[in-house]
């Protein structure tokens, strides 16, 4: 785990996205100390992005019937060496998000005592209406910033899956290189460690 200091409020300001975050930084260690003291409760809607705390949007009936599809699909294409994890944390260098999805490296024991870090993941999937505009920028490039290798966005307003590829890692603007959209008529290869593992139809994910 990173404990990393991020850069001062006065260096760098409250990216754009995260208008109302708040007025102080924090680093992964301090917001899981705060977790540890009861100052924030188990099931709080906050994740901690690029040291900011924000509170979670909530969800719509989209957002939520394409979960429900993903979930009924994404583990039946999983080899015994992944597993899926929905909507809990996983551990970068400078944010604690809760993607909807992340699909990790087995075995569940693994995370007993600390949530998955990079290179325990292969694939993270948001699924946007309202947070559309922040899955596309900022949680792009913190996936991005930490080389997870491939990044879905499921964007339920258009009907069309994301699939954002060839992360920068860390750099001054992080990003991924590559986005293909599929639309309804089209399935989404699932790769893991640069291997298919299986196809999604989104038609099977948006109805």
């Amino acid at each position: 785990m990173s404990t990393a200091t991020p850069p001062a409020v006065a260096d760098q300001p409250a990216p754009e996205f995260l208008e109302n975050a708040g007025f102080r930084r924090f680093t992964v260690d301090e917001y899981h100390q705060m977790i540890r003291a009861g100052i924030l409760v188990d099931g709080e809607p906050i994740e901690l992005l690029e040291g900011w705390m924000v509170k979670k949007m909530a969800h719509g009936t989209p957002h939520d019937s394409a979960m429900d599809a993903i979930e009924g699909l994404l583990p039946g294409l999983l080899s015994p060496e992944w597993f899926a994890r929905c909507q809990r944390a996983v551990t970068l260098s400078d944010s604690e998000p809760e993607p909807d999805y992340a699909v990790v490296r087995g075995p569940r024991s693994r995370y007993r005592e600390s949530h998955p870090t990079p290179p325990d993941i292969g694939l993270v999937i948001e699924f946007s209406a309202s947070s559309l505009r922040i899955d596309r920028t900022g949680k792009a490039r913190i996936y991005a910033r930490e080389n997870i290798p491939v990044y879905w966005v499921v964007n339920v307003v258009d009907k069309v899956i994301e699939v954002y590829t060839q992360p920068s890692g860390p750099a001054a603007d992080p990003a991924y290189a590559h986005r293909q959209d599929y639309p309804v008529g089209a399935a989404v290869p699932v790769v893991l460690d640069g291997t298919t593992v299986g196809t999604v139809a989104v038609a099977d994910v948006m109805g």
